[in-house]
């Protein structure tokens, strides 16, 4: 376990310092983004450490902070897709995303639950919940930038398309689908390398919380494989979305 001290500030600082430099050095983006970014993991995580025992003591406290989970990830990947600079923009962006997250990843939760595999209690039903909701925002903002980015790059392909006949949905599809659906190589390369690259952290968690290398292993998997699934859905709706004109960059 990690000792809570002044080491693990010191090193939590370095590690920001470097990281902001390296950006700024290559030109990766604003190196303001990556203080920003930390300062605020560290008072969310510090806030959730002190409310975690009320939210996973209560079913009803449990499922409100799902459905803040799933709020916050749908403004994070609205925003992150469509750059919206306006308020009103942010909102319905936020709308949007939530979609493809709500639908990508609520279900799958829920069938787990009903099918026994994870039990009814706050403490099993959070972890899980937040792997597979942060596994579709991921997927949802690779997928709906990538979409979009091609489709305005590859304006005149989608112009050509529509010359030959393709309705505006089919049109789009045609040239940003393929390009989306790079967004599920991060998931793919850690479910076929797990074990050998990596041990991820429900893998990890299992072991810490007492369990067997073999409770720890099945655990892992399912993550895994729900990932899958909970991903395959988020970039299949939100291409949808951005071929139907639903999601677009902000003007």
């Amino acid at each position: 376990m990690i000792e809570v001290g002044p080491r693990l500030a010191v090193a939590l600082v370095l590690l920001t310092v470097i990281t902001a430099l390296v950006v700024g050095f290559g030109q990766l983006g604003s190196r303001r983004s990556i203080p920003i970014a930390a300062a605020r993991a560290t008072l969310q995580l510090g806030a959730v450490s002190l409310l975690i025992a009320a939210i996973v003591s209560s079913l009803w406290f449990t499922a409100l902070f799902v459905v803040a989970m799933v709020s916050t990830a749908a403004w994070t990947s609205g925003q992150r897709i469509t750059r919206a600079d306006r308020r009103r923009r942010r909102v319905t962006a936020a709308l949007w995303a939530a979609v493809p997250i709500a639908t990508g990843s609520l279900p799958i939760v829920l069938g787990l639950i009903a099918g026994g595999l994870v039990p009814v209690e706050g403490i099993t039903i959070v972890p899980i919940a937040g792997i597979l909701i942060g596994g579709a925002m991921t997927a949802t903002s690779l997928a709906g930038r990538r979409a979009l980015d091609e489709l305005g790059t590859r304006r005149g392909e989608v112009e050509a398309a529509l010359s030959l006949g393709f309705l505006d949905r089919d049109a789009a599809l045609e040239i940003c689908r393929p390009s989306a659906g790079q967004a599920l190589v991060p998931a793919l390369d850690q479910t076929r390398t797990v074990g050998l690259v990596t041990l991820p952290g429900a893998f990890v968690g299992v072991l810490l919380g007492g369990g067997s290398a073999v409770e720890a292993g099945a655990t892992q998997l399912l993550v895994l494989v729900g990932l899958l699934a909970v991903e395959s859905i988020a970039i299949v709706l939100v291409t949808e979305l951005v071929a139907r004109g639903k999601v677009r960059t902000a003007a």
